[in-house]
């Protein structure tokens, strides 16, 4: 059963401002609980994050979580996480593009700050879950353990950004929109029925801590700036410059300003970024094909795998899933694909699934590429 069906409980409600975490909260009313609304304060600076709700650290969210907690009858509060957020995000994300990696600033937010800072607050304050608007599925054991699931809507399922979430945080997370067959304008119309004004409130798509969404320029700010430096073919040849390689991800297409064509007249991507001597090295597509890959850092959404086994993978917050097999070993996950996949970067999250079954997540720390084939004399 869902975790949804349990006894009534005091329930903490994350409410960011948009129409998602208002629905959730209103469901968790509606099926009992006690709920009490909280918007995380986020930013040391919220006048200066953008307008127009476009992320979930304004001043105006803060506001539409407020008039939605009024509308639906419960009890509202802000929590400053401020510099908590700083630091286990923001700080991490910097550091980690610093690095050369791509990391995922949600995924790192919801395991840092919806499932640790908030979760342990509620729990002391004497809170049993805390309730957010994601979409996916708790379902509770006949034997008292507890399972994270994708949503039943795929096109909305969200557990790849909640798959850093250990059974003991699972019990004490609820999803109320996972576990319902409805599509987003069905949540809009339902927030409309409930009088909830943010039923027309755009969705946030950007990283909510970077104001104008230039997330090189953000960059720039906080690594020192400009630093010119080499775009390399596979060769080791110059065939452009950059302005600091922590503006590029694996895989990466646009904004090359490569000044003439491949030898073939294909497009070039990023394939591999040098922090140390600040070169980014370009190629075909092809030339993206990864076969295997290592991960540190796993989480597990209940008892860790033992041995090899066969598993989905899932590589970005919007990706498909890929069948590959996974092993621990020495707390480090090797994952090799049935098939190989493109555009796999490290720092990213490897999310395995056993069916709909949330496994547990790692972040990729290296990748193996697709040896080419030989040319023919």
């Amino acid at each position: 059963m869902t975790q949804t069906s349990q006894r009534p409980l005091r329930v903490l409600a994350a409410m960011s401002g948009g129409v998602d975490s208002a629905v959730a909260a209103a469901r968790a009313v509606e099926a009992g609980h006690d709920v009490t609304g909280v918007h995380l304060a986020l930013s040391a600076n919220p006048q200066s994050f953008r307008t127009g709700a476009r992320g979930c650290c304004t001043i105006e969210d803060s506001r539409d979580a407020r008039r939605a907690a009024d509308v639906i009858g419960i009890p509202f509060y802000v929590w400053d996480l401020a510099e908590r957020f700083r630091e286990d995000v923001v700080d991490d994300f910097v550091a980690e593009y610093e690095a050369g990696r791509t990391p995922n600033p949600c995924l790192r937010c919801n395991e840092k700050i919806k499932f640790a800072a908030l979760l342990d607050k509620a729990l002391a304050l004497g809170f049993d879950a805390v309730c957010t608007g994601h979409y996916a599925t708790v379902v509770l054991k006949d034997d008292g353990t507890r399972e994270l699931h994708r949503a039943s809507d795929m096109a909305k399922d969200q557990s790849y950004v909640l798959g850093v979430l250990d059974e003991k945080q699972l019990a004490h997370a609820m999803f109320p929109l996972g576990d319902t067959l409805t599509t987003k304008d069905e949540i809009r119309a339902e927030a409309e029925r409930r009088d909830l004004a943010v039923a027309k409130k755009p969705d946030s798509h950007d990283i909510c801590f970077i104001a104008d969404g230039d997330t090189q320029g953000f960059l720039a700010g906080r690594l020192g700036g400009p630093a010119e430096g080499d775009i390399l073919d596979e060769s080791g040849a110059k065939v452009g410059t950059h302005e600091g390689a922590f503006g590029f991800t694996i895989g990466q297409r646009k904004g090359l300003r490569i000044g003439h064509p491949a030898p073939d007249g294909k497009p070039r991507y990023v394939l591999d970024i040098s922090p140390v001597n600040n070169t980014v090295t370009v190629g075909p597509a092809e030339a993206l094909d990864v076969t295997a890959l290592t991960a540190i850092r796993p989480r597990w959404c209940g008892t860790p795998p033992a041995g090899p086994g066969t598993y989905t993978a899932q590589l970005r917050a919007h990706g498909g899933e890929t069948e590959v097999t996974a092993e621990l070993t020495d707390g480090t996950l090797s994952v090799t694909f049935t098939e190989p996949v493109r555009g796999v970067a490290p720092g990213q999250a490897v999310v395995l699934y056993d069916g709909t079954r949330v496994v547990g997540s790692a972040t990729i720390a290296t990748t193996v590429r697709k040896e080419k084939a030989a040319v023919p004399r």
